[in-house]
């Protein structure tokens, strides 16, 4: 029984169980497409995973593996990330291979701050004619988005979701109570000009749409650092963002991918 549905601690409960002996159950066990493309490797290699994409996983020991070939899929934070991209700078983008089929709750989130796009197979088209409107709740009450566990909305979205909101009409509360420095950037999105008040280390209200100016900013993590590109995108003038190692571990080759979008993006070394 997981204490909690950890990503890295379920996959590494799935590759000890594949060589332990007998039958083992894994109850809470975290489901992200990237654990269940892990459990459909396995078992193209010989293991015997069942239940594969449940937060209950049943595994029975085998004596060993087998080679074989497996092909790795979308990621899904980076398909978000490009859709954020083409929302907050006006344009619009074909995503091919985008693993729609996991998009559904993420979809359902962004179509709340005004975001829309289209299927077509496996392909999204960002239509560059956003309505980026926040949907009130009932009342005319501010709207919350709040993380879950996979399959609600992911914590390593709540970054991109927060620069989208900057430049959506309206007011949304943001709550991440799982990650717990996520809301710290949002220092350098005021900076930028954004109206964001941070309520506490997991909360914060951002009131939008507001222009953007560029700043001299550093990348702090991952997820937070592909919001700060996207944010200076938006934004008047040149931004400068140092540390972007932090963004490389998450986005292979980001810069040119933008540069090929449309982006005026270079990399340089100080």
């Amino acid at each position: 029984l997981m204490d909690e549905a950890s990503v890295t601690g379920t996959e590494n409960a799935i590759m000890a169980s594949v060589f332990a002996k007998g039958e083992t159950i894994l109850r809470n066990a975290a489901s992200e497409p990237h654990i269940q493309e892990l459990c459909h490797f396995l078992n193209s290699l010989g293991a015997k995973i069942d239940n594969i994409g449940s937060n209950t996983l049943n595994i029975t020991g085998v004596e060993s593996l087998t080679g074989g070939e497996f092909t790795i899929g979308p990621d899904y934070l980076e398909v978000v990330s490009y859709i954020g991209a083409a929302v907050v700078t006006g344009g619009s983008i074909r995503i091919r291979d985008a693993g729609v089929e996991h998009l559904d709750m993420i979809r359902l989130v962004m179509s709340r701050l005004g975001v829309h796009w289209t299927t077509e197979g496996n392909d999204i088209l960002v239509p560059s004619s956003q309505t980026l409107m926040i949907e009130p709740d009932l009342g005319n009450a501010i709207p919350e988005v709040s993380v879950m566990p996979w399959p609600s909305f992911p914590t390593d979205l709540m970054s991109i979701a927060i620069v989208i909101a900057t430049q959506s009409t309206g007011s949304v509360l943001f709550h991440d109570w799982m990650y717990p420095s996520r809301m710290y950037f949002t220092d350098k999105l005021v900076g930028m000009g954004a109206h964001i008040v941070l309520c506490d280390p997991h909360r914060c209200i951002v009131q939008g749409p507001t222009r953007l100016n560029g700043e001299n900013l550093e990348s702090p993590d991952i997820r937070a650092g592909m919001a700060l590109v996207l944010a200076a995108l938006s934004a008047n003038g040149v931004s400068v963002i140092r540390n972007v190692s932090q963004i490389d571990r998450g986005y292979q080759h980001v810069d040119q991918k933008l540069k090929n979008l449309g982006a005026s993006i270079k990399r340089i070394k100080e």
